[in-house]
C-alpha cells in the first residue's frame, strides 16, 4: 500500500487514546509518571541483540529502536496493555520506564526478558565460526517474554509467504484493530505511534475482508482464529518445558514445527528450539558449517546435534557470523491478494 496509512473504522473499530479498556496505569492516568526500575545484568549485555528477535519489520507498531539507544515495546500483558522502555545506563545496568495496567508485570519480568535465565555459559562451539562469533558477540543472550500469543499471532502471519508481506499484515492489522499504546508513545512517535496488538476476542471478531484488505489468506487466518479461541491454553506453554509447549502449540491445526519454534524462541527462551522446515535456514546452517548451501533439514539437525540443547543459539551465532550463502536467485515477489 503506497501513501500514508491511515485506521480505518470497522466493524471492530479501534480504541483511542484514553478511552474504553485498555488504558489507565491502574493507579491513574496513561499520561501520568511511569513505574520504574533499574537492573544490574549478570554479565556483557547488547540490548540491541537481544531485544531484536521481537521487532517484526523496520515499521513495527508494537516496537521501536531508538537513535538515543533506548528500545520502546507495546504488549498486552496478563495485567493488561503495558508500554516498556528500557536503555542501557551507567556502569552495565539498564533502566527501564513502564505504562499502563500491565507496567509492574513488566518491570517484574524485566530480567527475564533481557535473557537473565539465559546459560550462555553452556554453549561449547565445536566449529571455529561459532567460537570466534561467540567472543565478539559477548552481549548475546536469549530473552524471554513469557507471553505466547504475541509471538505466536506474527509467526502464523509468516508462515510460507515473504517477510515484506507479513510484516505488512502485521502492521495493517495493529494499526486498524490494537489499542493505542499506553503511556507518551503518541508524543514520542507521532502518527505511527505505538499500538498494543488487540485481545483474543478482537482478533476473533476482525470480519474475513479485512484479513484479505491486509493480505492474510484464509488458511493463515483460520490458524490464528483458531488459536486465540483458545489463548489461555496457549499462554500456558510460556510456563512448561520446550517438548510439552511445543506439543501445546501444535494441538492446533494449522501450528506446525516451524511456528512453535518461532513462537517458543520468544516466548520461553527456548535454546534449543531449532527452526525446521525454513526455506533459508538449512541452507545457511549447512553453508556455514560444513561448506554446503544445499543442505536439508535432516543434514542441518545433524550438523547441528553436538550443539543439542542449544541449537537455537548456534543458529543466532551463525546468522551473526555475516557466513551466509550468496544469493543465487532473484527475491521472491511479494504477493497482494487485497488486489484480487
Amino acid at each position: 500500500m503506497a501513501g500514508r496509512f491511515v485506521p480505518r473504522t470497522t466493524a471492530v473499530p479501534r480504541q483511542e487514546p484514553g478511552t474504553g479498556a485498555g488504558t489507565g496505569t491502574g493507579t491513574g492516568p496513561t499520561d501520568g509518571p511511569p513505574r520504574t526500575r533499574t537492573w544490574t545484568p549478570p554479565g556483557p549485555l547488547d540490548l540491541r541483540l537481544v531485544l531484536s528477535p521481537l521487532r517484526r519489520g523496520p515499521a513495527d507498531p508494537a516496537y521501536r529502536a531508538l537513535p538515543d539507544g533506548s528500545f520502546w515495546r507495546a504488549t498486552r500483558t496478563p495485567a493488561g496493555p503495558g508500554t516498556l522502555r528500557v536503555s542501557a545506563s551507567s556502569g552495565g545496568s539498564v533502566s527501564a520506564a513502564a505504562w499502563g495496567p500491565g507496567a509492574q508485570w513488566l518491570l517484574d519480568g524485566l530480567p527475564a526478558l533481557l535473557g537473565a535465565g539465559d546459560t550462555p555459559e553452556d554453549f561449547r562451539p565445536r566449529h571455529r565460526l561459532l567460537a570466534l562469533t561467540q567472543r565478539s558477540r559477548p552481549g548475546l543472550r536469549l530473552l524471554r517474554t513469557g507471553l505466547v500469543m504475541e509471538s505466536l499471532i506474527p509467526s502464523i502471519l509468516e508462515q510460507k509467504v515473504t517477510t515484506d508481506e507479513a510484516y505488512r499484515a502485521w502492521r495493517l492489522l495493529l494499526r486498524t484493530y490494537g489499542t493505542p499504546a499506553p503511556g507518551p508513545a503518541d508524543v514520542t512517535f507521532g502518527t505511527y505511534g505505538l499500538y498494543v496488538m488487540p485481545d483474543a476476542r478482537t482478533w476473533s471478531l476482525i470480519p474475513s475482508w479485512e484479513w484479505h484488505r491486509a493480505g492474510v489468506d484464509a488458511k493463515r487466518s483460520a490458524t490464528i482464529l483458531r488459536a486465540v479461541r483458545v489463548a489461555r491454553r496457549m499462554e500456558e506453554a510460556a510456563a512448561m518445558e520446550l517438548p510439552e509447549a511445543t506439543a501445546r502449540l501444535q494441538l492446533i491445526p494449522g501450528i506446525g514445527p516451524w511456528t512453535a519454534a518461532e513462537t517458543l524462541q520468544r516466548s520461553n527462551g527456548a535454546a534449543d528450539a531449532v527452526t525446521v522446515g525454513d526455506l533459508h535456514l538449512p541452507g545457511i546452517v549447512g553453508h556455514a558449517l560444513a561448506d554446503n548451501r544445499n543442505a536439508d533439514d535432516e543434514e542441518m539437525l545433524a550438523l547441528l546435534a553436538p550443539y543439542e540443547g542449544q541449537r537455537h543459539r548456534a543458529t543466532r551465532l551463525i546468522m551473526l557470523s555475516g557466513r551466509t550463502p550468496a544469493r543465487r536467485a532473484p527475491r521472491m515477489t511479494p504477493r497482494n491478494i487485497a488486489r484480487l
